[in-house]
């Protein structure tokens, strides 16, 4: 689908990305992990968060970040492809009063695709809170995307980023199995999810739901203003459905909300669709979280509870969704069935 350029902050978010630069073919992980400090928003929101049985939210563990670069081998007619990946990993510290007690690893993975035009480092934020609740978080830069480097960007190239985040997946479960690698027993390689937002969300779900380009090993799919994609061929939703998470700002331009829409209602499953009121296509995702019954804050406190109830199997994890989603006059949660009709039709879908 394709979608105007958005505009990228410069400015490093409040995460305070830390990354150990590294090289790596694909059959290691080399490089320093270095401590990341969490937002004082991410943390002071993590801890207004109460449920019964208490559930694992931002804040829970200190995180390290390393980085990696995957080296995808050549196809027929195509060269081969470098995929820059940034790892953040949980590090169990002694819990708060109140909270539960960390688990150890390993930990499920959760695998982010960047927006078109958008630096992996714009959702750091976002990225480091679920590792600060127990996931390792991985998010490879994809040829062609990222705004370092204007003359390179084609958004034509996104028909090969379904394959790309599936050699991306199978190569950190690789790692995650082998011994002296930084990820070697830190990774549950049966509890999988994929995450991403605009055209990420578009090859997200295309992994997740689409005939043509769908990885079995993912047990949970979180798509943020993405779009079924006439253009990677096969059919969405032929096959039982992994759990999944809609995001759509109802105010989006770029993305609009009937393309959300569609997603949810072909969906079978288990799902969920989060409406943010008034929101429009980037802030909600891209940038440091501020406040807790903000856009971005709801963002990732909805987000960390799918991910804790769908891969960590916490009990009360789909509880603290539903609260955390419905915020009056903020955001809705619409849970099964199907979301009220938008007007028009999504560009780029399929009929």
């Amino acid at each position: 689908m394709a979608r105007a350029a958005t505009a990228f902050s410069k400015a490093v978010v409040a995460a305070g990305l830390a990354v150990g630069v590294a090289g790596c073919n694909g059959a290691g992980l080399l490089g320093g992990a270095q401590a990341v400090p969490l937002p004082e928003a991410l943390s002071r929101h993590a801890h207004a968060v109460t449920t019964a049985p208490p559930v694992t939210a931002e804040g829970t563990y200190r995180v390290t970040t390393s980085r990696i670069v995957i080296s995808e081998p050549s196809g027929v007619g195509r060269p081969e492809r470098l995929l820059p990946t940034e790892i953040w990993i949980p590090v169990p510290s002694r819990p708060a009063p109140g909270r539960p007690k960390p688990a150890r690893p390993p930990y499920p993975l959760v695998v982010f695709s960047q927006g078109y035009d958008l630096s992996v480092a714009a959702y750091s934020g976002l990225l480091a809170g679920w590792s600060s609740a127990g996931f390792v978080v991985a998010a490879p830069t994809y040829p062609h995307t990222s705004p370092t480097d204007p003359a390179e960007l084609d958004e034509n190239d996104i028909i090969n980023h379904p394959n790309d985040l599936r050699f991306v997946i199978s190569t950190l479960l690789r790692l995650a199995r082998q011994p002296h690698t930084s990820l070697f027993g830190l990774v549950d390689t049966s509890e999988i999810g994929i995450a991403g937002h605009s055209d990420g969300g578009d090859v997200t779900l295309a992994v997740g739901d689409n005939s043509c380009c769908r990885d079995a090993l993912v047990k949970a799919v979180a798509v943020f203003s993405g779009a079924e994609l006439d253009s990677f061929g096969g059919a969405y939703f032929q096959d039982p459905s992994p759990p999944l998470l809609v995001v759509q700002g109802n105010k989006d331009t770029i993305n609009f909300p009937v393309c959300s829409t569609q997603i949810f209602n072909s969906a079978k499953g288990t799902k969920f669709y989060l409406d943010l009121l008034g929101a429009q296509h980037e802030p909600p995702y891209a940038g440091p979280l501020v406040a807790p019954k903000a856009d971005r804050g709801i963002v990732a406190q909805v987000t960390t509870y799918f991910f804790d109830a769908e891969l960590a199997g916490e009990p009360g994890a789909l509880a603290a969704l539903r609260k955390a989603g419905a915020v009056a006059g903020v955001a809705s949660i619409r849970e099964g069935a199907t979301a009220p009709p938008e007007p028009g039709r999504c560009p780029g879908s399929p009929s």
